[in-house]
């Protein structure tokens, strides 16, 4: 339900374990068994490589810049060591900020794990740069999150924003106040408000890809013990802890649980709950997600809550976690169906 951490060359797909590969030095996110690979996939990579590899100086350039600035009275010094939290309210560190989210856009033209890890690293970047956001690339996070297989670190992404991220006397400019701070929470949990309100609709969506992943692991574990009497233990075991994500292997009391029934009853009931909360919200979006089309190259400069440019920026940041999920966007077409 994640790209595969395990390299593959760009042009045949042999993985890593099987052949040698070497990174393609100017995107540095794409592998190839050999030159003549490289060579043959050319044509196809070379308008991706040049965007990051551009982007990436860019961004060097301004780091460059920014570092070598004397300072005066509305440009500090030694930004990068001091000043981390507040990058936005500084106006000469724009430009930085910019070429780094630049750099984002091009690594996620590339589907590879790499390319997404990247990118990941990047927007994190920026949250720590700024704390409070004013890109707002913390709706980019959540997708990027499932698609690495970082389900529990999704949910409580989401969950920080949604609590913490909330509270009106909030200080942002103070850096020692907790950040991010929520772990391990409970992904089984009932959506809260803020998630079933969809009032930040890139999380809303998130978090409902999350729970349909959950629904479909369980659901694996439940058809698995068909088998439970025909097969040794150890090798039962074994399977059903591929069959699942990280998150639910490691809860031991859904792993030992034989009957499953009563908790896919209740995701089916979280997932349908979350559904219709986008839905409401946004009543573009999980028609664009079955048919996304056009959605995906337009560009909205702005958007207000509910508008077609809304799903469309959302669409675009959260498709490739939906397609990369077997089976996700099937369910929402069932719930679609149901619709009166």
């Amino acid at each position: 339900m994640a790209l595969s951490p395990t390299h593959h060359c760009a042009y045949c797909n042999a993985s890593g374990s099987n052949s040698k590969l070497f990174l393609c030095q100017a995107c540095r996110v794409v592998y190839y068994c050999n030159r003549e690979h490289q060579v043959a996939h050319r044509e196809t990579h070379k308008g991706a490589c040049y965007d990051i590899k551009k982007s990436r100086h860019h961004l060097e350039r301004e780091e460059t810049r920014l570092r070598s600035l004397p300072g005066d009275w509305m440009t500090p010094t030694n930004l990068f060591e001091e000043h981390v939290g507040h990058f936005w309210t500084i106006l000469e560190t724009r430009g930085y900020m910019r070429a780094c989210y630049g750099l984002v856009e091009a690594l996620l033209k590339i589907k590879t794990h790499a390319a997404v890890e990247a990118a990941h690293g990047h927007v994190m970047d920026i949250l720590r740069l700024c704390r409070s956001d004013n890109m707002g690339v913390r709706d980019m996070l959540p997708a990027l999150e499932l698609r690495l297989g970082r389900d529990q670190q999704c949910y409580d992404f989401c969950k920080w924003w949604a609590t913490t991220g909330q509270e009106g006397d909030y200080d942002w400019g103070e850096i020692a106040n907790p950040y991010l701070d929520i772990k391990d929470a409970d992904v089984f949990e009932p959506p809260i408000e803020h998630f079933l309100s969809a009032s930040d609709l890139g999380h809303s969506v998130a978090i409902t890809l999350l729970k349909i992943r959950l629904l479909i692991d369980v659901r694996a574990l439940q058809n698995s013990s068909m088998i439970a009497t025909r097969v040794p233990q150890e090798i039962l075991d074994s399977l059903r802890r591929q069959l699942v994500s990280s998150v639910v292997a490691g809860n031991r009391s859904i792993m030992d649980n034989t009957d499953q029934v009563p908790l896919i009853q209740n995701l089916e009931r979280q997932v349908q709950d979350l559904y219709t909360g986008v839905m409401k919200s946004n009543m573009h979006f999980w028609p664009a997600l079955l048919n996304p089309g056009r959605h995906l190259t337009v560009r909205p400069e702005a958007f207000s809550h509910g508008s077609l440019e809304q799903m469309q920026v959302v669409l675009k940041s959260s498709i490739d976690a939906w397609t990369e999920t077997p089976g996700a966007v099937e369910v929402i077409k069932k719930l679609v169906k149901k619709e009166p």
